[in-house]
């Protein structure tokens, strides 16, 4: 019974031991120092992140950054702009499994369907009024109108997407928990770059879901034309 027992515990840890092993199966790494600002010369080794700066060259400016203060170019055919910043701009942000984003929306502003595979996103909405929606894997979606000072959640991996509902500018910001969320874009998956009848048909579909004030419809298609 001993011998029984042992060998499963051993089994068990075995099994343990292979799961941390696996880099699949694991989040952003858990940082093991106070710091690990990105260091932004020229490598010639490749890793699974950033390399840390030298200690003794770590400063304050490392840890700042004001990318986000500015407006984003709208002037295209969704009427949006989205920045993110990740560690690679931001040194600070390096190890501590975080991106940061801002999104700048016109009157009638669209940010298309899509999703980032290694991160959730909250979004706090900074001016506008704006509705946010995702679609979970049995084909729900999930959505809300969204007031100055609101916060949503995007669950990781999920399509998700954002538009101006109200009548002046939007501004949106947001906090990723991935060093690099990574980006899937169905409008650039789906259509051609010349496409814009397809997109505009999409762009439509969405703006009429945005006009249901509903926190939960079942079994929406949203990509039949």
């Amino acid at each position: 019974m001993k011998s029984f027992l042992f060998s499963c515990c051993v089994s068990f840890l075995i099994i343990c031991f292979c799961l941390c092993l696996d880099p699949s199966r694991a989040l952003d790494s858990d940082n093991l120092q106070d710091t690990c600002p990105t260091d932004t010369t020229k490598q010639t080794i490749f890793i699974n992140g950033f390399p840390c700066k030298n200690p003794a060259n770590i400063t304050a400016s490392d840890f700042k950054a004001s990318t986000l203060n500015k407006k984003g170019d709208t002037d295209n055919f969704y009427r949006s702009s989205t920045t993110i910043i990740t560690a690679g701009e931001f040194p600070g942000l390096n190890t501590l499994g975080l991106s940061a984003a801002r999104t700048d929306l016109e009157v009638d502003g669209l940010i298309m369907p899509h999703s980032h595979p290694r991160a959730s996103e909250i979004i706090f909405i900074n001016t506008g009024l704006v509705v946010a929606g995702f679609l979970d894997t049995k084909n729900n979606l999930f959505q809300k109108v969204l007031r100055e000072g609101d916060v949503f959640v995007f669950p990781k991996g999920l399509l998700h997407y954002c538009l101006n509902y109200g009548f002046e500018f939007a501004t949106v910001f947001s906090v990723l928990n991935s060093q690099n969320p990574g980006l899937v874009s169905i409008s650039g998956a789906m259509f051609a770059p010349n496409d814009s009848e397809l997109k505009a048909k999409l762009r439509m579909r969405l703006l009429s879901f945005s006009r249901m004030d509903v926190e939960r419809l079942e079994n929406v298609t949203l990509f039949q034309f």
